[in-house]
């Protein structure tokens, strides 16, 4: 079955409480497990980033539910595509604290065509969220 992948960026609503934020993260996850999507989101206090993926008909439920959410505003695509592989086939949903200079490295980052390049001379976007997801591993894993 092919995998898809899509990512957006989008500002946080005014007065969205962290209870609210953790809910709404819990509520992403229990869909996904259903729709059969994986993925993480970013956040530095002001903005997101998500990165989903998963079968075709999930990801486009999944993604639907983002567009009509209350919780944030001027949502951007920067990518969307076929993907060869899931790259957080372990998370249904997870939120990653991000400071506001990676997440805005990563959002005006290469997205064409979710490539990864490897290196450290020009990384792509996908370079720099592989990057934070490893970290974020290394932490849960930690912590145990």
């Amino acid at each position: 079955m092919p995998i898809h992948a899509v990512v957006y960026a989008s500002h946080v609503a005014a007065e969205l409480p962290a209870e609210r934020l953790d809910a709404l993260v819990q509520d992403a996850a229990r869909f996904n497990v259903i729709a059969g999507v994986t993925g993480l989101l970013l956040f530095d206090g002001e903005r997101f980033l998500q990165y989903l993926e998963g079968p075709d008909d999930g990801l486009r439920a999944a993604y639907g539910r983002v567009l009509i959410a209350s919780s944030h505003f001027d949502i951007v695509q920067l990518a969307r595509g076929l993907i060869g592989s899931r790259l957080a086939p372990y998370w249904s949903m997870t939120m990653v604290g991000t400071p506001r200079r990676d997440l805005g490295t990563i959002a005006v980052a290469d997205w064409n065509s979710f490539v990864r390049r490897g290196s450290s001379v020009k990384p792509t976007a996908m370079d720099h969220l592989v990057r934070i997801m490893d970290r974020h591993r290394q932490d849960e894993c930690r912590a145990g």
